[in-house]
């Protein structure tokens, strides 16, 4: 890859990280704020332990995205970047620019999906 193109996509790397983090902080804010015990009624608990999963779940995203960005970062420092994990092909920029992280071309994406009986039409 041009190293034109690998400073693009370091760069919009290095937004989404510093978006997704920004995330995680709003998230953590979000469930010490949802740690208030001034809660009124077994509705108010119930509606409490909701939100409270729902922030989880979102945190776990959130750190997952933040786990993938680092690892594509640290591939484009490798200068592995831009370049399937499985077959060694190089992965086409329209993918990558829908998915910066992406660790595998389409074909073999494809093929991870459908061994692991996902969806095989949900594949970026």
């Amino acid at each position: 890859m041009l190293p034109e193109k690998l400073a693009r996509f370091k760069q919009i790397l290095l937004s989404e990280l510093q978006a997704h983090t920004d995330n995680v902080r709003a998230g953590q804010a979000a469930a010490i704020e949802l740690s208030d015990d001034d809660v009124k009624d077994t509705v108010d608990m119930s509606q409490m332990d909701v939100n409270k999963e729902l922030a989880f779940t979102l945190g776990a995203r959130e750190s997952q995205m933040l786990a993938d960005i680092d690892q594509a970062l640290l591939r484009i420092k490798e200068g592995s970047y831009g370049t399937c994990a499985r077959c060694g092909k190089p992965i086409d920029e329209r993918r990558l620019e829908a998915l910066p992280t992406a660790r595998y071309d389409a074909a073999c994406q494809t093929l991870i999906e459908s061994a692991n009986g996902e969806d095989v039409h949900a594949s970026l």
